[in-house]
């Protein structure tokens, strides 16, 4: 173990891997009490536009995604309380339209896209610094939103037609939400890709709903959880040689069967 730590390439993967759990572990457990996982893999399949969008304007791709996450999430959420579409269909619309527009992107850019396979699926072994301090900067964000909102967050999440009649603005912190889940997806990328996106953000969050009874406590035990389950898929990406993304997520999958088969489906 001490010998791993001694490569600067794992000691980037593990400080990503924590601040990736505070993420994704704090934003998850919302998702999973809103019942918004497909909106929430909507908005990470559509942030590919924004890969192709940082290819195509030669930025860092990661910078092309944040702006084009949080227009994905707006639209989404907009779309799907103000017309008559039904929301999956304007999920659906959306999440193609996104990746086929970064598809576009990318072919249309001079030379070859490189790694472009490690954000679909991620590639944790490969964070840079500066990587980390923008998922650094992005989970203080989350957290301050989440601790100036979150009995507003609370409230829409377990019964939103009583915040409404209080006099909550809903529909607002709906779509603030919607914004968190995407910058979410941006902190998530470099670890388990846009493709894998969906299972960090939900089966901690799933898992640690069985043994919390309140929002708080679910929060700490899915960030903790994050941690433990990220930490092990990258030890044993690392000591077997295999994809990061796909083993961390595969990791979290078994623990979740195990939690469905010890305490009940």
């Amino acid at each position: 173990m001490i010998a791993i730590i001694g490569y600067e390439f794992m000691r980037n993967a593990i400080i990503a891997a924590l601040l990736a759990s505070i993420a994704c572990g704090i934003v998850g457990v919302y998702v999973v009490v809103k019942r918004i996982v497909f909106i929430s893999g909507g908005i990470a399949h559509a942030a590919f536009g924004g890969i192709g969008l940082g290819y195509f304007l030669g930025l860092n791709p990661v910078l092309g995604v944040i702006p084009f996450s949080i227009a994905s999430a707006l639209s989404m959420g907009i779309v799907s309380r103000r017309t008559k579409i039904p929301e999956d269909t304007a999920i659906g619309i959306l999440w193609a339209t996104g990746m086929a527009l970064g598809i576009i992107l990318v072919a249309l850019t001079p030379g070859y896209a490189p790694d472009l396979f490690g954000y679909l699926f991620g590639n944790i072994l490969t964070v840079s610094r500066s990587d980390i301090m923008l998922m650094l900067l992005l989970d203080a964000v989350i957290i301050g939103v989440v601790a100036l909102y979150h009995h507003e967050f609370e409230a829409i999440c377990f019964d939103e037609e009583y915040a409404t009649a209080i006099g909550l603005r809903t529909e607002r912190l709906y779509l603030l939400l919607l914004c968190l889940i995407a910058l979410t997806v941006v902190a998530l990328i470099r670890v388990v890709g846009i493709i894998l996106v969906i299972a960090l953000l939900t089966m901690p969050a799933a898992i640690s709903r069985r043994f919390s009874a309140r929002m708080h406590g679910m929060i700490v035990r899915s960030v903790a959880l994050s941690a433990i389950l990220t930490f092990c898929g990258l030890l044993l990406a690392y000591l077997f040689n295999l994809p990061s993304g796909a083993t961390i997520v595969l990791v979290s999958a078994c623990v979740f069967i195990l939690s469905c088969i010890f305490f009940g489906v």
